[in-house]
This record gives C-alpha cells, sequence and structure tokens, in this order.
C-alpha cells in the first residue's frame, strides 16, 4: 500500500453523507467500500467472510458506553478546576471560618494556572508512552489500569475532604498537584486508548466519545452548583462533589467491562484483530529477514496524512485552555458589591464553568449532524486561526485582581456569558472535526495508533496553552 498518497480531495463527499443523518451502519460499512476513501484502507479479502457482516447496535448500548467513557475521561479534571471554592477554602490562610468570605493566600492566587501545568505535562507523557504500548500492550490492559488508578487517587482526595490541612497548607498544596498529575496522565492514557480503538468503529462511535467528554464537564459544573446551594457548608459540599466523581469513575469501569459481551463491539474489535494481526504477520516476516522487531506503529505515514488535522487540534485547544479556566474564572461581576448571591456565589460556576461545557458540548454534538468544511478543506485551519481572537476579548473583561492592564473594555455582566459560549462552541465543534476525521483518512490497520496521535496533539495544545495561561494572568 502506498502511503504517500495525498487524500483525495473528494474524500469530503463521504463526510457529506454523514452530515445528512444517513448513520445507519450496514450503509457506513457499504459507503467505506465505495467512497473514494476505500483506497486507503486494507482489502476486506483479507477479513473472514463472518466479520463482514454488521451486526446493529442495540438499544444504542455501544454509543451509549463510549458516550460514558467519553465522560469518564475528562470527569476527573473537570471535576478538579470546578472545584474552585473548595480549594479557596483549603488554601487559605484561615480555613476555621465559614468559608464563605473571599479569602486568598499566596498558593490559592495562581492555583487553577499551576493546576493547568500540573496536568498537562505528565498527559503528553503518557501519551508518548500510549504510543509506544500501543503493539506492545492490549487496550484492555492500558483502560484498565488506568481507571483503576483514577479511581484511587480520587478516594483519597475525597478522603482529604475532611482532613484539616490547615496547618500544612503546603503540603496540602503538593498532595493535590501531585494527584492531579497522576489522575491526568492516568486520564489521558485512559482516553488515548479509547480514542484508538474507537478509530475501528464507525465515526458516530468516535463522535460519541468526545461528545461524553464534553459532558464530563457538563456534569461536573452542574454537580459544583447542586452543592453549592445545598451543602451548607464548604467541606459538605465538596464531600458530595467528588464522591459524585467516585461513582461516575465506577459507573466507566463497570461499562467497560461489558463491552466486549455486546455484539456489535464484537464485531468491530475483531475485525481490528484481523486487520492487525494480518499487518504484523507482514511486517513481522520482513522484520525478520534484517533481525528487527517490529513493535511501535510507523509514526511517518501518519504524520503524513494527518499533520493539518493535527495541528488543527493543537491550536483549537491551545486557545481554549489559554483562557479557560485560569482567565474565564477569575472574571467577576461588575455588581459583586452589591451582595446578591447571583453577582458573588454563583456568577463564576455559572458563566465560566457552565456556560462553557454546555456550549462545548452542543458544538461536539452538532458534529454528529453536520461535519463540514471536510478533512482536505483549507476553510477548516482558516478558521481554526480565526479563534486567536478570543484571547484578547477575555483579558479585557472584568478580570480581577488586575496589577498591570488596568483597562476594562468589557465592563458588563453579558460580555463573559457571550465570549465563554463563543469559546465553547468553536471548541468543541472545530476540535471535534478534525478529531473524527484523523482515524478515518488513513489505513485501517493504523487507526488506533492514529487515534494515539490525534490525542497526542490535543494533549500537547493544552500542554502550550497552560503553559500560557500562566503568563497572561501574570500580565493582566
Amino acid at each position: 500500500m502506498d502511503t504517500t498518497e495525498p487524500v483525495p480531495s473528494s474524500l469530503n463527499s463521504s463526510y457529506v453523507a454523514n452530515a445528512l443523518g444517513k448513520h445507519n451502519v450496514s450503509e457506513d460499512e457499504e459507503s467505506d467500500d465505495q467512497s473514494p476513501s476505500a483506497m486507503l484502507l486494507p482489502r476486506r479479502s483479507s477479513v473472514p467472510l463472518a466479520v463482514r457482516y454488521s451486526p446493529e447496535d442495540s438499544y444504542c448500548l455501544v454509543y451509549i458506553i463510549f458516550f460514558l467513557m467519553g465522560i469518564g475521561s475528562l470527569l476527573p479534571w473537570n471535576f478538579f478546576i470546578t472545584a474552585k471554592h473548595y480549594w479557596l477554602y483549603k488554601l487559605s490562610n484561615n480555613t476555621h471560618g465559614t468559608g464563605n468570605d473571599e479569602q486568598r493566600s499566596d498558593l490559592s492566587d495562581y492555583f487553577e494556572s499551576y493546576l493547568a501545568i500540573a496536568s498537562t505535562v505528565p498527559s503528553v507523557l503518557c501519551l508518548i508512552l500510549n504510543y509506544v504500548l500501543v503493539n506492545r500492550l492490549s487496550s484492555n490492559v492500558r483502560i484498565l489500569s488506568s481507571l483503576f488508578v483514577i479511581l484511587l487517587v480520587f478516594v483519597v482526595t475525597t478522603v482529604l475532604v475532611k482532613v484539616d490541612m490547615s496547618d500544612r497548607r503546603t503540603e496540602f498544596f503538593i498532595v493535590t498537584l501531585a494527584s492531579v498529575a497522576v489522575v491526568s496522565g492516568a486520564s489521558n492514557l485512559f482516553s488515548g486508548s479509547v480514542f484508538g480503538i474507537s478509530g475501528h468503529f464507525p465515526m458516530r462511535i468516535s463522535q460519541a466519545l468526545i461528545s461524553g467528554q464534553a459532558m464530563g464537564g457538563t456534569l461536573s459544573a452542574v454537580a459544583s452548583i447542586v452543592d453549592l446551594a445545598v451543602a451548607k457548608e464548604v467541606t459538605e459540599s465538596a464531600l458530595a462533589y467528588f464522591l459524585t466523581a467516585d461513582v461516575f469513575i465506577l459507573l466507566c469501569l463497570i461499562s467497560y467491562l461489558l463491552l466486549p459481551k455486546l455484539a456489535y463491539s464484537r464485531h468491530y474489535m475483531l475485525a481490528a484483530t484481523c486487520t492487525s494481526s494480518g499487518v504484523m504477520s507482514e511486517e513481522g516476516a520482513a522484520a525478520a529477514g534484517t533481525g528487527k522487531t517490529v513493535s511501535i506503529p510507523p509514526l511517518q505515514p501518519i504524520i503524513r496524512k494527518t499533520w493539518v488535522l493535527g495541528l488543527s487540534v493543537f491550536y483549537v485547544f491551545c486557545i481554549s485552555i489559554m483562557v479557560f479556566p485560569a482567565v474565564s474564572s477569575g472574571i467577576q461581576s461588575i455588581n459583586k458589591d452589591s451582595g446578591s448571591p447571583w453577582t458573588t456565589t454563583y456568577f463564576v460556576p455559572l458563566t465560566s464553568f457552565l456556560l462553557y461545557n454546555v456550549a462545548d458540548f452542543c458544538g461536539r454534538q452538532a458534529t454528529a449532524w453536520l461535519q463540514v468544511p471536510g478533512p482536505t478543506s483549507r476553510v477548516l485551519p482558516a478558521l481554526v486561526l480565526c479563534r486567536s481572537v478570543i484571547v484578547p476579548l477575555f483579558m479585557f473583561c472584568n478580570y480581577q485582581p488586575r496589577d498591570h492592564i488596568h483597562t476594562v473594555l468589557f465592563n458588563h455582566d453579558l460580555y463573559p456569558v457571550v465570549f465563554n459560549c463563543l469559546l465553547g462552541l468553536t471548541n468543541g465543534y472545530l476540535g471535534t472535526l478534525p478529531m473524527i476525521y484523523g482515524p478515518k483518512v488513513v489505513p485501517r490497520e493504523l487507526a488506533e495508533a492514529t487515534g494515539v496521535v490525534m490525542s497526542f496533539f490535543l494533549t500537547l495544545g493544552l500542554a502550550m496553552g497552560s503553559a500560557f495561561s500562566v503568563l497572561i494572568v501574570h500580565c493582566i
């Protein structure tokens, strides 16, 4: 197979059919053979006859399971960043109070920025490790082990809610950042592996996974607001909050264990196994003559076909993490002195976290019905570059405290509402399109590895954006 052949410009037509709502599995499989992208995929003759007939996804169970796993992949990160009141309380100079007053310390002022760095740096390293282990360690081992690690760390975080750390704030700060680093690394190992195996399924399954990631943020924002409204104390709110996360992670673990028992998922995973086995046997025979062991997927053909899509993913999430949550969560209501609950307690959770995540979910879900521009269109990277204007829009909102840039151009509470919706919608739509395109424009045996590579571009964008977010916060 000639992997240097460019993706045909007419490949977009295979995605226009999905944009019109044709999601029938059998039709998807038939279109794979008839579309111009068929030349990029292995011939069906290499797959056993039993694998060629696709069963139906009864009651959309596989779709729901991948949606749940999407929730679980980003839910730990979202639960950490939306617990802003809890971290301010634990890291404040006076944790013996009621926790209702605004309390700050040197540790809490830039906590979101440090949180972003602690999460993204190990994430990049774990995704590199994930790519190396694609053919060395089964996806079951990678996914289940990462879920167990996430669950363990969250149980420890839940226990620490009831531990008095008022005299050990620095130690608590270090332990929290270490927990975030471990959870983020495991989460990215989990999400990269799950997105890799979703590349063997029809595109609707990859879309379900990515939409689930946005729903994880929405659920964490809703849980945070409910806990603030119901619980009388910060510790009670945080305890119920993190227990909710524990339950969802456990639910993801159980759901993944049920996946191999469904005929629909067994069909596609068997096809992937047959394809991978055939390719590995051919490469192994070739390597035997040279004395080399083939265990790492070839990176060059993947990058050659997906580098534009990968850079698009990188830049979308780089811009998003620059302002969310480090800048967006610091934007205060201009009527904060009024003392109303809307301008004090609920303004940041609603405008920053909930609105952004709901808009992000809507943007990702829209890709299930509309998939334009296509994978080879130049409009897609152009739209991605246009998102750069979002950064100054947030910087000139009512972010507090301001030490250097004292000018506030957007001095109304409506502006952060509109900007957060714009940030979430564009992040969801323009971030999802290249992610679901990537595994579909490479040979089928490279689909899982391509999913890991696309996840690497995403996480690298988060790492770069988090570094710039610290600079932006200090500049303001």
